[in-house]
């Protein structure tokens, strides 16, 4: 009789580790999922989920009590440049993921639960590499000299760090992904912690046609952005691999934000005048190199943008209507 495999995620309640669960779950997967709340959009699919905070280390040794095929952490304090580039955010951002990852790392080092999977970010990339916004530097061997433009990077950086040294130390199978933006459907696009792709889209979603819409700064920043199917299948395959990373799990499909607003525009069929007005940026260009997962994988994302925008964009339309729908009864 073959035994079914077990799976923990760590983040089971937020926009990608929720869509996690559901394609452990396809692929036969006991899964257990934590968080400090279930997730906003969609129910669970997980077979045991459980609610608490991941910086309390005794609920972490509760939560990992058992031995577990694959664990998934994609626990963090994150949002959008709104709430990484404040500053107001610094110091919880650093102290809640930072407390998370030793928590959980080392939790599952006790329980030997070897083969584990940390989410970091492109934000660790040296800021100045990323200055041309035609032409940013995000090669993984790139990283050092560090310098990253935020807080949160300079966690994230940390937190590969000492993943990384529980592997060569205390013999932990860590895999470590680099994502660039991930999103779709089921993700946070209203509140001040969405994404630009999820922001631009309800923005436009409210707009009537010919209206403008605010975009911070001159919109000639330059990002790409990942659809949440194809990040899974990175998170997978990587995990399962025998490559321990870091690697960049993201598009290289590089757009203006000027460019991505006239994209969902043509999308949602309004024509819509950008308002640039002065807002937290980032850097000027960043762009997912892909040349590392292609040698080492056999496999890079390939889904264009545009279709993942267009799933995207029909699932926030049908959040703002509903939303305006739910303000206008009350």
């Amino acid at each position: 009789m073959q035994t079914v495999k077990a799976a923990l995620v760590c983040g089971a309640g937020g926009f990608i580790g929720n869509h996690l669960v559901k394609r452990l779950k396809r692929e036969g997967f006991w899964v257990r999922g934590v968080d400090l709340k279930f997730p906003e959009y969609a129910d669970t699919e997980a077979d045991d989920f459980v609610v608490g905070d991941l910086r309390d280390p005794s609920f972490v040794r509760d939560v990992i009590d058992r031995k577990f095929d694959e664990t998934y952490q994609l626990a963090a304090d994150m949002g959008g440049a709104g709430f990484i580039f404040s500053g107001e955010n610094d110091a919880a951002i650093m102290h809640n993921s930072a407390t998370i990852n030793l928590n959980i790392l080392d939790a599952a080092y006790k329980r030997n639960n070897k083969r584990i999977f940390y989410s970091s970010s492109a934000c660790m990339y040296p800021a100045h590499n990323q200055d041309d916004p035609d032409n940013p530097n995000c090669r993984e061997d790139s990283a050092y000299p560090a310098a990253p433009d935020s807080e949160y990077g300079w966690e994230k950086l940390f937190s590969e760090r000492l993943y990384l040294s529980y592997a060569r130390c205390r013999g932990m199978d860590v895999r470590v992904a680099r994502y660039h933006n991930i999103f779709g459907p089921e993700g946070t696009w209203d509140g001040g912690r969405e994404k630009a792709p999820a922001a631009l889209c309800r923005k436009i979603a409210l707009a009537n046609n010919g209206d403008a819409i605010d975009v911070w700064g001159d919109g000639q920043q330059t990002r790409s952005f990942l659809y949440v199917d194809d990040c899974l299948e990175g998170t997978v395959r990587l995990t399962r691999s025998d490559f321990q990373g870091p690697v960049n799990i993201g598009s290289d499909e590089m757009v203006s934000i000027n460019g991505l607003v006239d994209m969902i525009a043509d999308i949602a069929g309004k024509t819509v005048k950008r308002n640039n007005v002065p807002g937290p940026l980032g850097v000027r260009g960043r762009n997912s190199h892909n040349a590392l997962i292609q040698e080492k994988l056999g496999w890079a994302p390939s889904r264009p943008l545009l279709r993942g925008l267009e799933i995207t964009y029909e699932w926030i339309e049908r959040q703002v209507h509903s939303n305006v729908a739910m303000n206008l009864a009350e």
